[in-house]
């Protein structure tokens, strides 16, 4: 059966769409709160795990000790950033208010790099909805694990394991 002009054109903006979001999973570069860049292609052949926080969000000051520890635990297999989102779509933080997250993030045990979540991390990752959130990229750039909602080492451990994780 032929399928209209119209329906080819919709499937063909679809699939390079996806293969774009595929492709470009290591195709950004963000810098952390020293101004260090964080070029995920830089992490090629590791675990990649992006965490969405906020000062003000509990369930994600209780997640950080143990992002943290498996940060450690996994020595060069994994990298983690931690992105903090404390202002408004379109607001600058000052200095003080960087100098307070990164006071707080030290605080809570946060051992891992550090972006303040601005117009360049929302432009890579979407518009985060609900906090915590997390992603997990494999060795080969593919998004394994994604979730809104608090996480564990444990579960984390099991991701990069391969295990299947709903």
């Amino acid at each position: 059966m032929f399928r209209s002009a119209s329906f080819r054109k919709h499937c063909l903006l679809l699939a390079s769409a996806l293969w774009l979001a595929s492709a470009s999973s290591f195709a950004f570069e963000l810098n952390d709160t020293a101004n260090q860049p964080l070029r995920l292609a830089d992490f090629k052949g590791k675990w990649v795990v992006v965490n969405f926080w906020a000062t003000w969000c509990a369930p994600c000051v209780k997640e950080i000790p143990e992002i943290a520890e498996f940060s450690t635990t996994q020595g060069e297999k994994v990298r983690v950033i931690g992105i903090a989102l404390d202002w408004h779509d379109g607001d600058k933080p000052t200095e003080i208010e960087i100098g307070k997250i990164k006071a707080f993030a030290k605080k809570v045990g946060h051992i891992y790099p550090l972006v303040l979540g601005n117009d360049a991390s929302e432009k890579t990752f979407g518009k985060v909805k609900g906090l915590p959130k997390t992603i997990v990229y494999t060795p080969e750039g593919k998004v394994a694990y994604e979730k809104t909602g608090p996480i564990t080492k444990a579960l984390l451990m099991r991701v990069i394991s391969g295990e299947s994780v709903k």
